[in-house]
């Protein structure tokens, strides 16, 4: 035993070289740091090794050091047979490093025998890891399992389950029985440990506890105590691991009514903070709802004997998710990441197997597909285990009914213990509206699915016949009616199958990922979350059943090839006579599907007040049965779609433009505003010859700008280059004139609650105008801050087409989204001698889609292939300087 005073730094060959067993114990120290710097995932090592193989090798290698560190440590270098440092075990060798790679704590399959398919091919078997028990009878204790030392390193976290990735911090606890002789040199024996570790550059959590300690520590630390029910012998006396973990988990077991509401806190902060793994665009793996971190809080549930082990989908959806965060480990070099960035999906793709089934390249959107459906299984079995676990928490009677209360809720389904279940005499093989009806009981009451009902459904349920009966239908439209409480119970279905028996289409979408920061959720969550948001619609329209079904599945070709407009109306052409609606209203609800975007695109793409856009609008919807359920499915999709995609804005727009084409259908004339209002003649005869004006409009954090000045092509754009200067997003933009005078009025979105300061927009206009103010320069600048920060690029190139279907010459440009884009859009207009007379900028994701209604300067239109490519090729130049990512302007 070492005798050196705590907190010294330990000198690996103290007591002289001369001593054989001291340079031994310094060789091994030697070795042990090398091979823990192999962990840090900085110098190739175990290339070949992919998925559950790594994590095990890893595991080994650790443990194999430590096992030296510690016996050097202790003293007991010579119990240690030659070659344990630095050498791996054969495949197939036994091994007794704790957690095993093919069997869980409690008898699970394990990770390896759930290992992605795309584990590299010449990774070869890890060794079994598991751990020594001296209560086997008939086992020899290996070399490392001292009983009677009273002293034991234990591992926890990540290392305890056989978990790690590079970089991974080793959580260790020198754990001691308290005895004198051990308690006066423990601090030392602990020294020589922690140091060599710290030497190797790998991140080390640690301490030294005995056993009433480490106890007394879970007591009042539920993270601890989540580590030490995973805790695992790593070397020394396995009597006082034993003692400490049966303490542990008898504690946990018995404070569970306390102890398991504080864990599902922690999942709940986490989850708020973090967000989800399925709907993330660069998922926390670990952390996140969904992720890594909810497999512990299940196992731990389990642990507490309230709920079971997670089964084999739980496992394989970890398997999916441990791949993925040990490739994302490698290509950080150990760096403590554990979200998977966009830039990095095809690396993780190709290493883990997911390649497109067409030429065999990485597929990073079914990784992303793989991670989002892994995260959706286990935030579902989390959620319906805690509402078990709570349930039975929250229940104080110490005895029960003979027989369980059943409350009826529908035909065939009642309420027992909160959840809703089938009754006795229910026939799912006889009743083909069982399923549909039993979903929607449940919704309206606000109640899960019991387990016993959906395994007798999906064991006894008959598929429902084409075409659906009208009762069937019904129950349908009844769940998706019920709205927020529809989603859960949808989600329920959708997790054990039934709801791809209800809809076989739905398989297209499940699960499948957006990838852009304007979708908050995967197709199938977006579309059950704008059924969700048209419920609350259901009394404003006269056809609540076709507006449900409409959000339900105005998405749904995003799941097939080509368009998903188009292949959406293929679908849903079959799935309407499927579900027995009759031939017109099947007509209806495909016209939804086909003009799902008509709104939106007409409100925030064109103007408004263009009769043009106004007619168009009321052709493409045909009748004002139609344009109505499209006004409320435009608002249910875009407020299932992100924070982004709708607001008060909007919302008034496509009012406004509903409104008009509405009066179009009835019969009377297109509403066309006057050329020039009161107001603006008013404007234009100000006698100051600059006028800056700032207006609050009626919707949350807009301004109209208002600018007078005398009239010359280039104003429009200093006017929108001082706007992005002073970082106001400006939605639309308008200009008229007369008497030599010109108006501009623009509606801005200030940022964050800035009020725009009419006086430093004068003095900027002026200066601007005057050419005092470089504008390019500064944007420039303002670019070049945002180029450290941003990290997502828009695919493809700036593209800018005439839309010749309006009064006015349009002109509609798509490019990245960037600082000041309009700007230089505007200017790059003036610069080839066209006026603008209206410009309308709308951010879809990381682009911006812009539409300008432009003229010649004697009034006329924009005409011939030749004058058309120079205002192109003008406007293309203009944003083909090289930039990072911004805010449009």
């Amino acid at each position: 035993m070492v005798s050196e005073p705590a907190g010294a730094r330990p000198n690996p060959t103290a007591g002289g070289t001369a001593n054989g067993a001291a340079a031994n114990g310094g060789n091994r120290r030697a070795a042990a740091i090398a091979q823990l710097a192999a962990l840090r995932g900085r110098d190739g090592s175990f290339a070949d090794l992919v998925g559950a193989p790594l994590r095990a090798a890893l595991t080994e290698r650790a443990d194999t050091a430590l096992r030296a560190l510690f016996a050097a440590a202790v003293g007991t270098d010579a119990d240690l047979p030659e070659g344990t440092v630095g050498e791996r075990p054969a495949a197939g060798t036994g091994s007794a490093s704790g957690t095993s790679a093919g069997q869980g704590e409690h008898g699970q399959p394990g990770a390896a025998e759930t290992a992605s398919s795309g584990s590299s091919a010449s990774a070869s078997t890890a060794p079994p890891i598991r751990p020594f028990s001296a209560s086997e009878t008939g086992e020899t204790p290996p070399p490392w399992a001292q009983p009677g030392l009273g002293l034991a390193l234990v591992t926890v976290g990540s290392y305890g389950r056989g978990e790690p990735a590079f970089g991974t911090d080793l959580d260790l606890v020198l754990l001691h029985d308290g005895r004198r002789d051990n308690g006066r040199q423990v601090a030392a024996v602990a020294d020589r440990i922690w140091y060599p570790i710290w030497d190797s550059g790998v991140g080390l959590d640690h301490s030294v506890r005995t056993v009433d300690e480490a106890v007394a520590v879970a007591d009042g630390d539920i993270k601890a105590a989540l580590g030490l029910l995973d805790a695992r012998l790593v070397a020394g006396d396995p009597t006082v691991v034993t003692a400490l973990v049966e303490t542990v988990r008898a504690r946990w077991r018995a404070r569970a009514r306390r102890r398991l509401p504080e864990l599902a806190e922690l999942h709940a902060e986490r989850a708020h903070r973090v967000g989800e793994v399925a709907f993330l665009l660069e998922p926390d793996l670990k952390e996140a709802r969904g992720g890594l971190r909810d497999v512990q809080a299940l196992h731990a549930l389990a642990a507490a004997w309230v709920a079971e082990v997670p089964g084999p989908r739980v496992q394989a959806a970890a398997t999916v998710l441990l791949d993925a965060r040990g490739e994302v480990r490698r290509i950080a070099q150990g760096r403590d990441l554990d979200r998977l960035l966009l830039q990095d999906g095809d690396a993780v793709a190709a290493t883990l197997g997911y390649r497109s089934a067409l030429d065999g390249s990485p597929d990073s959107m079914a990784l992303a597909h793989a991670i989002a459906d892994a995260g959706r299984t286990i935030s579902w079995t989390w959620d319906t285990t805690w509402n078990r676990v709570s349930a039975g928490l929250r229940s104080t009677a110490r005895w029960r009914p003979r027989r369980p209360v059943r409350r009826p809720l529908d035909a065939g389904v009642v309420e027992q213990d909160g959840e809703a279940q089938l009754a006795r005499d229910a026939d799912p093989a006889g009743d083909p509206a069982l399923l549909p009806r039993a979903a929607a009981a449940a919704a309206r009451a606000g109640l899960p699915l019991g387990r016993f009902a959906l395994e007798r459904l999906a064991r006894e349920a008959a598929p429902l016949p084409d075409p659906w009966p009208d009762a069937a239908r019904d129950a349908f439209v009844a769940l998706l009616a019920t709205g927020d409480k529809a989603v859960p119970v949808l989600e329920t279905l959708d997790q054990v199958g039934l709801l791809v028996r209800l809809l076989p289409e739905w398989a297209a979408v499940r699960s499948r990922p957006q990838r852009n920061p304007y979708h908050r959720y995967t197709v199938d969550r977006h579309l059950i979350e704008a059924a969700a948001r048209a419920a609350e619609h259901t009394r404003e329209v006269d056809r609540p059943d076709l507006l449900l079904l409409g959000a339900l599945l105005h998405d749904i070709g995003k799941g097939y090839p080509g368009d998903h407009t188009d292949a959406g109306v293929i679908q849903v052409a079959k799935i309407g006579p499927r579900l027995g609606l009759p031939p017109e209203d099947v007509e209806v609800l495909v016209a939804m599907v086909r003009h799902h975007l008509l709104l939106p695109d007409a409100a925030t793409h064109r103007d408004v007040d263009d009769p043009a856009t106004i007619e168009a609008v009321a052709a493409a919807a045909g009748s004002p049965r139609v344009l109505t359920l499209l006004h409320r499915l435009t608002e249910a999709d875009s407020r299932a779609t992100g924070p982004t995609a709708w607001s008060a804005w909007k919302a008034r727009l496509i009012n406004d433009l509903v409104t008009r084409a509405h009066a179009v259908l009835g019969g009377g004339p297109v509403p066309a505003p006057p050329e020039l209002s009161d107001r603006q003649r008013a404007l234009l005869a100000l006698p100051e010859e600059h006028v800056v004006q700032v207006n609050q409009l009626p919707d949350e954090g807009m301004y109209e700008v208002v600018v007078v000045a005398p009239d010359h092509i280039g104003l429009l754009a200093v006017t929108t280059g001082v706007l992005a200067l002073n970082r106001l997003d400006v939605r639309r933009a308008s200009a008229r004139s007369g008497n030599g005078r010109a108006l501009l009025q623009a509606a801005v979105a200030a940022p964050h609650g800035h009020v725009p300061e009419p006086q430093r927009l004068l003095a900027d206009l002026r200066r601007g105008l005057d050419g005092g103010l470089d504008v390019d320069r500064q944007l420039a600048a303002r670019e070049q801050a945002y180029a450290s920060r941003e990290r997502w690029r828009t695919p493809g190139p700036p593209r800018a087409t005439f839309d010749d279907s309006r009064s006015r010459t349009v002109l509609e440009v798509r490019a990245p989204d960037r600082a000041g884009v309009l700007y230089r859009i505007v200017r790059a207009l003036a610069g080839v001698g066209v006026n603008v007379h209206t410009a309308i900028v709308a951010t879809i994701g990381l682009d911006v889609v812009d539409a300008f209604y432009i003229h010649e300067p004697d009034g006329g239109e924009v005409v011939g292939d030749a004058r058309r490519a120079e205002i192109t090729e003008a406007v293309l130049a203009a944003l083909a300087t090289p930039t990072a990512p911004g805010t449009a302007g």
